[in-house]
């Protein structure tokens, strides 16, 4: 097995017999240990000792009077939020499960960093056997923005919180000025010649993943998709990079992000998209589910396309909760 993405927290979770994630005391040790919960040094006794309780036993009931008791009142709502979220956490069977069910009742109010977190760990238990280090860097898409460059004919995809906090070094690389970022001196495209190195960065979110290269970034993301799916919906499907659509009839589809779905909605009504739109297409898939996964009247016998664009600020923002809601399954039945 590779070791990979320690910050994950993946080993503080435990594994059920059908591979999904359990919930542990210190796996929400670590949300306690966030700067957000951390008591301040101007924090009231009352915080103090609800979060050295909460320490000590991280799934116990906290009264509402526990909660009222601290004086300052973003302190309260920062406590009344986490204690929701991890009572979320602890309602459900599996974290993928509460993933899904968080997404399916609306994440209203949810910080992303949150959502993002939770993505995070539960791809590292779904690529837990793989070991093609374009494959996991791809992955990183799911939860990590992404700046993107156009270079030499291919597209770059580089950490978008990397290249900002690089900022304060003034010697420029030639490929971080490229990529329109702040100067850093850890940054290289994923090659084979250096992919080796990825295992030992893996938690730097320090490699540029080439969309156009040899081997396809393009198709190492489809691959990470395909791995999230499995361990979200229990099932395996064949997920396919295109290089344009030939069947013109968009039955079914999933936007992978914001500005696809926009994209997605313009075809999907027989409406022509601007140009400009069109241009900031990163991705075009289709997506086959097994034969015996029940599927919408809709979608039986056509293909369903997964799309992918960045923004106008040339950003890509992946939202890998649109593939547990958006996919045509006739039930709504998790695996895990």
């Amino acid at each position: 097995m590779t070791h990979f993405w320690a910050s994950s927290g993946h080993l503080l979770l435990d594994r059920e017999a059908g591979g999904g994630l359990k919930v542990t005391d210190d796996f929400l040790k670590a949300y306690l240990a966030r700067p957000e919960l951390l008591p301040p040094d101007e924090a009231c006794d009352a915080e103090r000792a609800l979060h050295g309780r909460l320490m000590d036993t991280p799934q116990r009931d906290v009264s509402s009077a526990e909660i009222g008791a601290i004086v300052d009142a973003d302190a309260r709502e920062n406590w009344r939020f986490m204690l929701g979220w991890r009572d979320r956490l602890m309602a459900a069977p599996t974290l993928e499960a509460a993933y899904t069910g968080i997404i399916r009742q609306g994440v209203s109010g949810i910080p992303p960093l949150f959502l993002d977190q939770l993505v995070h760990v539960i791809l590292r238990a779904a690529l837990d056997e793989v070991d093609d280090p374009f494959v996991v860097r791809a992955a990183e898409c799911l939860f990590r923005p992404q700046r993107v460059t156009h270079h030499e004919n291919t597209i770059l995809l580089a950490d978008a919180e990397m290249i900002e906090g690089h900022e304060a070094d003034r010697h420029a690389s030639p490929l971080l000025a490229m990529l329109g970022g702040p100067a850093a001196t850890a940054l290289d495209i994923l090659k084979p010649a250096n992919a080796d190195q990825y295992w030992q960065r893996s938690d730097g979110f320090d490699m540029v993943l080439d969309l156009g290269g040899t081997p396809s970034g393009r198709a190492a993301l489809g691959q990470a998709l395909r791995h999230w799916v499995r361990q979200i919906h229990g099932f395996d499907v064949a997920i396919e990079p295109l290089e344009k659509v030939k069947d013109a009839d968009w039955r079914w589809f999933v936007g992978l992000d914001a500005q696809a779905t926009i994209i997605g909605n313009a075809l999907w009504k027989g409406q022509a998209p601007a140009e400009e739109a069109l241009s900031r297409v990163l991705g075009l898939y289709t997506m086959t589910l097994p034969e015996d996964v029940p599927v919408l009247p809709a979608a039986r016998a056509k293909p369903i396309y997964l799309i992918m664009a960045m923004s106008p600020e040339r950003e890509l923002r992946l939202k890998p909760q649109n593939l547990v809601t958006g996919l045509p399954l006739a039930t709504r039945e998790m695996a895990n």
